[in-house]
């Protein structure tokens, strides 16, 4: 056996077993399976512990993450996930959905030949089996404030931030016109990448240490926002981007054609047996398209397939080294037998299908960034019955914001500072974070930022 800090040459890196796409294809359930604790710990202790972890700074809420795989290798458990729960408020979420090929995996050490620590899926281990086993967090020490927050939105954000500020010893109250907590983890995110238990289970941890949710409950319409201002003395506003971004061609208002959002909704609430809501978008025997390449965008064709649709076709304008998506969800569509067509860029969508224009990329910006450039006289058609349009979103502030003097830029976000307080609005009392303020992002950019609220509304309460 190899020196501790050498295992790697002696341990492959091994993911959970994943389902079969036959399998899979029959059903709305998670792809990837659970290590066993001995699998579990045989991965973490692949990890080189550097000394300056590069997994840890690409993480954006900063993980620990050499830390709880140790203990994870040695058999603490519990240790681990109080550990993780420091920093995320949200692991069993994010150690699922996050882009770890793009984050914490990509700039691990061992990435570059090796394969790198398995941290996503370790991640999930550590939350999941520790609840499973009776952990909870520990709130012994939390001294109560006797002060209460109103939370609008049960997103990422929004549960992140009930988190933090129960453990600052302040009652959340969270407030959703849904009738279910998550947000997009419950309405947007697809079963087969979350199953909506994992988002029940963590509103339940939420209650058990204190936290009310209103659900079901539309601040504005049923509630008015002058009321939290009234009821709370700080309030945190996690509400979201559904904005849908248009492409701007001919034909995007044809019937055929509908937007990801609305499809994916209309779907997950026909999985989780909920009545009414938008009507249900069938792609049973059509022939798709979705244009876009995100994550929305995987989530979208992967959708289709379940449904049984006849072709999908995935169209994106850069290639597939320049896409924004994990490059997991691409490898699962494609065995799930969806076709890409990359340097394409629709230019109409008409009764014989979407027209589309051949691309090719220029010169890297300063960003790093490769533009979508047309090459003249390279149209073609794709057939099509059906078009689904994953562009991403934009922020939807309310209308009733600038009453209470909550100023946004001009893209719609809500405008924050840093000072006095993170994350606080141009209304002293109110507070933002997530998608609304920073546009469309990754859930675990919303956890960030809502934490990093919560952390604001304690120093604002002088707690």
């Amino acid at each position: 056996m190899a020196h501790k800090h050498l295992q790697f040459l002696d341990l492959a890196r091994q993911q959970p077993d994943k389902t079969s796409v036959r399998v899979r294809l029959g059903n709305w359930n998670e792809v990837y399976g659970h290590y066993a604790p001995e699998a579990a710990a045989a991965q973490s202790g692949r990890c080189l512990d550097c000394g300056n972890p590069y997994c840890e700074w690409k993480c954006p809420v900063h993980n620990y993450i050499p830390n709880w795989l140790r203990l994870v290798e040695e058999g603490r458990l519990f240790e681990a996930a109080e550990l993780l729960h420091q920093t995320n408020s949200l692991p069993e979420i994010c150690g699922r959905i996050c882009p770890q090929d793009r984050l914490c995996e990509g700039d691990c050490t061992l990435n570059d030949g090796f394969g790198a620590v398995t941290i996503g899926s370790v991640e999930k281990y550590i939350a999941d089996e520790a609840i499973a086993q009776g952990w909870r967090p520990d709130l012994s020490e939390v001294r109560d404030s006797g002060k209460s927050a109103a939370i609008v939105g049960a997103g990422p954000a929004g549960l992140a931030c009930a988190d933090v500020l129960l453990r600052g010893g302040v009652s959340p109250v969270i407030y959703d016109r849904y009738p279910e907590a998550g947000g997009l983890l419950t309405y947007g995110i697809p079963p087969f990448k979350l199953e909506k238990r994992v988002v029940l289970q963590r509103r339940k941890l939420l209650e058990e240490a204190g936290a009310r949710f209103v659900l079901g409950t539309e601040i504005g319409r049923d509630i008015p926002f002058a009321d939290l201002l009234a009821q709370y003395p700080a309030v945190f506003l996690g509400m979201g981007a559904y904005t849908y971004i248009r492409g701007g061609f001919p034909g995007e208002d044809r019937p055929e054609v509908c937007d990801a959002l609305p499809y994916l909704l209309s779907n997950i609430r026909r999985v989780m047996g909920e009545a009414g809501g938008d009507g249900f978008i069938d792609m049973r025997g059509r022939r798709v398209a979705v244009l876009g390449g995100g994550d929305t965008a995987m989530d979208c064709v992967r959708t289709a397939v379940r449904q049984r649709a006849a072709q999908v076709t995935c169209v994106y304008r850069r290639d597939e080294a320049n896409m924004p998506g994990s490059r997991r969800e691409v490898a699962n569509a494609r065995d799930e037998g969806v076709e890409f067509l990359w340097n394409r860029q629709p230019v109409a969508v008409t009764d014989d299908g979407v027209r589309l224009a051949r691309t090719e990329l220029s010169p890297p910006d300063r960003d790093g960034r490769r533009r979508p450039e047309v090459v003249a006289g390279g149209e073609e058609t794709l057939a099509a019955d059906r078009v689904i349009i994953a562009f991403g979103f934009t922020p939807s502030p309310p209308p009733w914001l600038p009453e209470f003097q909550i100023q946004t830029d001009s893209r719609d976000r809500v405008r924050t500072s840093a000072d006095p307080h993170p994350f606080q609005t141009t209304n002293p009392k109110v507070f933002a974070g997530g998608d609304m303020v920073r546009g469309s992002d990754l859930v675990v950019t919303a956890v960030l930022e809502g934490r990093r609220a919560a952390e604001g509304m304690l120093g604002f309460l002088g707690i």
